[in-house]
C-alpha cells in the first residue's frame, strides 16, 4: 500500500489553488505572500515537473528516488518513480491506481477515500478551511536556500508541512513533511513546466497483462 505521507504530499500540490488568506493574527507578510500564491495558482491549469524524494525514518535508513510528475485540473495526476525503485501512482480524478512492477501489483483507491484521513485531504473534496484546519506560519529562523518557506501545522494534529515556493514565480520548490514519529519526506522540484499540454492518455490507467488488482478496503465515513 502506499505510504500515508506521500498521499499527504500528493495532496499537497493539488491543493495549491485553495491555499487562502492566513489567518487573521498573521503578519501582513505572510498574509500578502498567500494571496500571492493563490492567484498564481487559480492561474495555472496544468503543470509537469522532476521530483526528488528522500524519505528519512527516525533511526532508520534514508531511501531516495526521483522521477516524473504531470498534473491537471481537476485532480489528473500521474507519478512515475524511475530506477530501481519504480512505481507508477495515476488518478483519474475519481480513482488513484498505484502500480509496483516486482509485484506486479496494482492497489485501487478511490480518490475521495484516499485523502479523507488528513485535513491537507478536505481542500481536494471540497470541504477544507485553512483558518479552520491549519495555523500557518513561516520557519524561524527562515531556511537560507532563498525560497519563501511556510508551514502549515494541522490544528487536530498530524504531519506538519512546510513549502518551499520560487520568490518570483511561486513554483513550488520544495516540499518537507513530518509526522508525530519524526518520520520525514522531502520533495524536490525542478524543470516546472506551467501550463503545459498534458495528453489525456497519461491519466487513463490500464493495468499491465497478469497483474493483481487489489481494491482497497472501504473505509467508514468520518465526517
Amino acid at each position: 500500500m502506499v505510504r500515508k505521507n506521500f498521499w499527504l504530499a500528493l495532496g499537497v500540490t493539488l491543493l495549491m489553488p485553495v491555499l487562502l488568506a492566513a489567518s487573521s493574527d498573521s503578519s501582513p507578510q505572510l498574509k500578502a505572500l498567500l494571496d500571492r500564491l493563490q492567484k498564481h495558482y487559480q492561474q495555472t491549469n496544468s503543470f509537469t515537473a522532476k521530483f526528488k524524494e528522500a524519505i528519512s525514518p527516525a533511526g532508520g535508513m534514508k531511501r531516495e528516488r526521483e522521477g516524473t510528475v504531470y498534473y491537471r485540473k481537476p485532480g489528473r495526476m500521474r507519478w512515475e518513480f524511475a530506477g530501481q525503485d519504480q512505481e507508477l501512482i495515476v488518478s483519474d480524478g475519481k480513482q488513484i491506481y498505484s502500480y509496483q512492477p516486482d509485484l506486479n501489483q496494482v492497489v485501487e483507491t478511490p480518490l475521495a477515500q484516499a485523502f479523507r484521513s488528513s485535513s491537507v485531504a478536505a481542500f481536494l473534496l471540497g470541504i477544507g478551511n485553512v483558518q479552520r484546519d491549519f495555523d500557518v506560519t513561516v520557519p524561524a529562523p527562515p531556511p537560507t536556500d532563498g525560497l519563501k518557506h511556510i508551514t502549515l501545522k494541522p490544528k487536530n494534529g498530524g504531519d506538519v508541512i512546510e513549502m518551499g515556493l520560487d520568490p518570483a514565480s511561486l513554483d513550488l520548490k520544495t516540499l518537507r513533511l513530518t509526522d508525530a514519529l519524526g518520520d520525514i519526506t522531502a520533495l524536490t522540484f525542478s524543470d516546472f513546466k506551467n501550463d503545459a499540454a498534458v495528453d489525456d492518455k497519461l491519466f487513463a490507467f490500464l493495468p499491465p497483462a497478469g497483474a493483481d488488482i487489489v481494491k482497497a478496503p472501504q473505509q467508514p465515513n468520518s465526517h
